[in-house]
């Protein structure tokens, strides 16, 4: 599946014109792929929470081939947006991804769904024999490509990454008996199809559920949804589409702690911020149950790409078009024109101008780009030598202060502009967590945190990150503590 640049350079050249553009090339060279470096498990006991024996996170965040984690709408933005995102440009560019689906946007199903959407535009309109290139190799990239194929189209992948799969990756190291997954990995109830797909490749599943709340006196109720559909239910009939948080407000809901840990836990799950989150087109809430991936789910792409031309570590910086065809920019300069491109980049890769377009996107697309959000989530996985903890919910809510720190202003009310240089705080408490020792025996911990938060610890190095989750997880061994 593996071709190296030289070799799809002079395959190019033997049935297209591969050309240089070199009055394109960008004064800075895009940012190369790198794998992401082991970290270094620092020991960061606090109070009985011991130090974790192996460890791996995500920073989705920053990452340059994704900059978040999965598109969300934002307030104002509407299923519109992402139809435009999609549209063809002179039937040459197409867009695919989870970001151009209407129906189930942010959603490894969407993205699947949106591939088969461009290669059937393709199909209707393209003469036998014509050169497509796929770019992104992930979800929606692989059933582009393979429906292409199944169509009699030459075809071929190019991917940024040094790996095929995109969002969808799983770590692979013998320390962990269930390997830590780094993007999408929770199915939820209307993820059937793809949950059948996953189980015919042999990707394993695991039933997470029963949801449970904590604070520093002990386990208690988790934090219902009640409030917040109540809340959107009230906002449909509004004249304008308000933020979640706004419409939580509106309610008349006074903040507190349960309704701020089951904001942070709906962040955490879908990726949005409730200061800026559509409440019109707001994410299904959490109803307390995932299938929870916990296998290599690599073959779900890697068997839609099995003889396919695939060029790895490939970053495509432009594309230029016409009516005769697309060339595409290399970040190391080269270009290849092939008769129509598909592009499944990720939303944030087109809203940090990582694509130079020639001419310009139109108006439409540019208005979707600026109107749709790129949501963030990241995860720690923590493996510990046996349980520090009693309780067999597989979901954890932490409720109010983690470890006595003040308890953070609750998310619902809408935060006062801040002085000009002085950053809005965040509540960086990791307080959803998934305890995956009920169902796989194995004594693991995944925490999530999402929106701005997410973000935020993006941002810390590993040793801040761990003494964090060390930190979020004071409720579930020392319930005794008064406040």
């Amino acid at each position: 599946m593996r071709i190296t640049r030289r070799t799809l350079l002079l395959g190019a050249g033997a049935g297209a014109l591969t050309v240089l553009l070199a009055s394109c090339t960008p004064d800075e060279p895009s940012p190369r792929p790198t794998p992401s470096p082991e970290p270094t498990v620092t020991p960061t006991p606090v109070g009985e929470v011991p130090a974790a024996t192996a460890y791996f996170r995500t920073q989705w965040s920053t990452d340059p081939f994704a900059r978040g984690a999965r598109s969300v709408t934002p307030a104002g933005a509407t299923s519109v947006d992402r139809e435009a995102l999609g549209a063809a440009l002179m039937s040459r560019v197409f867009f695919a991804g989870e970001a151009t689906s209407p129906e189930r946007p942010g959603t490894i199903a969407g993205a699947t769904v949106s591939g088969d959407r461009a290669a059937r535009e393709i199909a209707e309109i393209a003469e036998e024999g014509e050169r497509i290139a796929v770019v992104g190799a992930g979800a929606a990239g692989a059933r582009t490509a393979r429906s292409l194929v199944e169509s009699g189209f030459e075809v071929t992948v190019i991917e940024a990454r040094d790996r095929v799969g995109g969002r969808l990756a799983t770590h692979l190291d013998g320390e962990w008996p269930v390997p830590p997954q780094a993007g999408a990995w929770l199915l939820g109830s209307d993820d059937t199809e793809v949950a059948s797909r996953m189980a015919v490749l042999g990707i394993g599943t695991v039933d997470v559920t029963t949801a449970a709340g904590f604070t520093r006196q002990g386990e208690t109720e988790a934090p219902a949804s009640d409030i917040v559909q109540s809340a959107l239910d009230d906002a449909a009939n509004a004249f304008v589409d308000p933020t979640i948080a706004d419409a939580i407000a509106a309610a008349g809901v006074e903040g507190s702690e349960n309704l701020a840990a089951y904001l942070a836990a709906l962040a955490a799950l879908t990726g949005i911020d409730p200061a800026t989150a559509s409440s019109w087109y707001a994410p299904a809430l959490p109803n307390g149950s995932f299938d929870a991936l916990a296998s290599d789910v690599a073959p779900f792409v890697s068997t839609q790409l099995a003889d396919l031309d695939v060029t790895l570590s490939t970053a495509v910086a432009g594309v230029a078009y016409d009516a005769d065809g697309v060339s595409l920019r290399l970040a190391t300069g080269e270009s290849l024109t092939f008769d129509r491109v598909v592009l499944t980049v990720p939303l944030g890769v087109l809203q940090a101008d990582a694509i130079e377009f020639d001419p310009p996107l139109p108006f439409g697309h540019r208005g979707a780009i600026a109107a749709l959000e790129m949501g963030a989530i990241e995860a720690v996985w923590l493996r510990y030598e046996q349980p520090f903890w009693t309780t067999d919910a597989g979901i954890w809510h932490v409720i109010g202060p983690a470890s006595g720190e003040p308890t953070p202003s609750p998310t619902p009310t809408p935060t006062p502009t801040p002085d000009p240089g002085e950053p809005a705080a965040v509540d960086t408490t990791i307080r959803t967590w998934l305890n995956l020792l009920p169902a796989t025996g194995e004594p693991i911990l995944v925490g999530l945190v999402g929106g701005s938060a997410a973000r935020a610890v993006a941002d810390l190095d590993d040793d801040e990150l761990l003494t964090l989750a060390a930190e979020s997880l004071a409720p579930f061994t020392d319930p005794s503590v008064d406040e």
